[in-house]
């Protein structure tokens, strides 16, 4: 029966796998830590605010923003894994316990995981949105609820799968290169069924631009409240085929590079490319917020009303300033009159009813 061990640091899987990459210097992993926690940070915000203008314009209050909002989520998570892995990166991951490695990557593939299965999500909800002619309404809040904690559910299911029992650490012989304690055909799996969503999502979208785009230049020549009520759904489609887009982009090299690792290439020099890679991904979550703002005006509309609300603060905040400036202004004008003698107490009470007002 093949050995386990679970009770080796990881530095003896890393070893075993022939994991020679050099390590970071101190110096070179502040600077990682420093400007990665200021894009975890611009993660964190910026998702967080998607979600808060999902929740307060009830302009979003529908299946397609629920479901980007929880997208939104994902990249929230996405920030916390990377922020997880800056500080148990380089000499430390040697010294990590292999529950504390599983954790660590658990998070990355949970928060991939459910950014790609969003994304599926929304494509299907397009599509039957779109196909059906049924605009923004065709699920209940009831399925949508579902969807999300299913999306969630199948998301934590797959960032669990090496821990529960798919992985090299009872047969060394199977381990990968760029993932120590995972076995190749895990890799193989991963990126393979991630590769093969991309594709169904890319064909999905596809169909759907060229049905809504067929559909609106027969409209165009009848009248043009038509063309106005199929804008919105273009504008949404535009919207999430950029994210797509974006999303395939930064995460395609990453499971390429998983893949050819799976197949145990080693010819490939894989380990150059995983830091960058993985930069790489990470930038994905940190542009989603942008696309939302820059392609959806009422979002970015949103933005701009609740970055005004934390710079002002709230409205009862901001009437105890007016009040309190305009009582600042009569005291001023009072004590004008008095030396000039020129405005007597009456004058002054009624001016600083005024400017109350």
């Amino acid at each position: 029966a093949n050995y386990c061990y679970y009770g080796k640091p990881m530095g003896f899987f890393y070893n075993n796998s022939n994991h020679t990459i050099k390590d970071w210097d101190s110096n070179q992993l502040i600077v990682v830590q420093c400007f990665g926690s200021f894009f975890c940070l611009f993660i964190f915000v910026s998702n967080a605010m998607v979600i808060a203008a999902v929740i307060t314009n009830k302009r979003f209050h529908y299946p397609f923003y629920y479901l980007l909002a929880n997208l939104a989520a994902s990249d929230f998570l996405a920030g916390i894994a990377y922020v997880y892995l800056m500080f148990n990166t380089g000499a430390v991951s040697k010294e990590l316990t292999v529950q504390l490695y599983f954790f660590r990557q658990g998070l990355l593939d949970t928060s991939l995981s459910a950014s790609l299965a969003n994304l599926l999500a929304i494509a299907l909800e397009r599509y039957i949105s779109v196909m059906k002619l049924k605009v923004l309404r065709n699920l209940t809040k009831r399925r949508v609820t579902f969807l999300i904690v299913l999306v969630w559910a199948v998301s934590i299911t797959m960032g669990a799968v090496p821990s529960l029992g798919w992985n090299c650490i009872c047969s060394l012989e199977d381990c990968s290169t760029l993932a120590p304690i995972f076995s190749r055909s895990y890799l193989t799996t991963w990126s393979v069924s991630n590769l093969f969503v991309f594709l169904i999502m890319v064909v999905i979208y596809t169909r759907i631009y060229l049905y809504v785009k067929r559909k609106t230049s027969i409209l165009s020549s009848h009248t043009r409240g038509s063309i106005n009520r199929k804008r919105t759904p273009m504008k949404l489609i535009k919207t999430v085929m950029t994210v797509l887009g974006v999303f395939v982009i930064c995460w395609t090299p990453g499971l390429v590079v998983l893949l050819l690792d799976g197949l145990n290439c080693k010819q490939c020099k894989l380990l150059g490319f995983k830091r960058w890679f993985l930069l790489l991904a990470v930038l994905n979550s940190v542009l989603n917020p942008i696309i939302y703002s820059y392609k959806d005006e009422e979002m970015w509309m949103t933005f701009k009303n609740m970055i005004r609300c934390v710079c002002t603060g709230t409205r009862r905040q901001r009437s105890s300033r007016a009040n309190s400036k305009a009582l600042n202004s009569s005291l001023d004008i009072s004590i004008r009159a008095t030396e000039d003698g020129k405005i007597n107490t009456e004058e002054c009470k009624i001016t600083a009813e005024e400017g109350n007002i």
